[in-house]
């Protein structure tokens, strides 16, 4: 009898381990937002995009806060690029980019973010 117990938690633990590898199938497949999506969005949505990316950033900040090491990150470094604009401001940022680049449609918005937004922030905030 005792090894019944032993086969529940064997065929517990292969179902879990099955479920476990079902998620990060569905994690790979995540689409990356792209200006395709940006330009067709509303604003709102738009908003919720970039309060979504602010508040993983805040996470990444609070977790390594304290870690001298961590100063280099994308977290510090984002907030660095990004002093004094608003949402309003990089919204109105990216749509006006994606307008001036139409042939980079297909290009991610959070690139397009770093790339145009960010790093020029950077240059100007040392």
């Amino acid at each position: 009898m005792a090894t019944r117990p032993q086969w529940r938690t064997l065929l517990s633990l292969t179902f879990l381990t099955f479920a476990m590898m079902s998620n990060v199938a569905r994690a790979d497949s995540i689409p990356i937002v792209t200006g395709e999506q940006w330009v067709h969005s509303s604003d709102e949505a738009k908003k919720a995009y970039l309060v979504g990316v602010a508040n993983v950033l805040e996470i990444e900040r609070a977790y390594y806060a304290g870690n001298k090491s961590a100063e280099k990150d994308i977290a510090p470094r984002f907030a660095k690029g990004m002093q004094g604009q608003t949402l309003d401001s990089v919204r109105q940022g990216l749509d006006n980019w994606y307008a001036a680049n139409p042939t980079r449609i297909q290009h991610p918005v959070i690139e397009t973010l770093w790339f145009e937004m960010v790093v020029p922030g950077l240059k100007k905030n040392p």
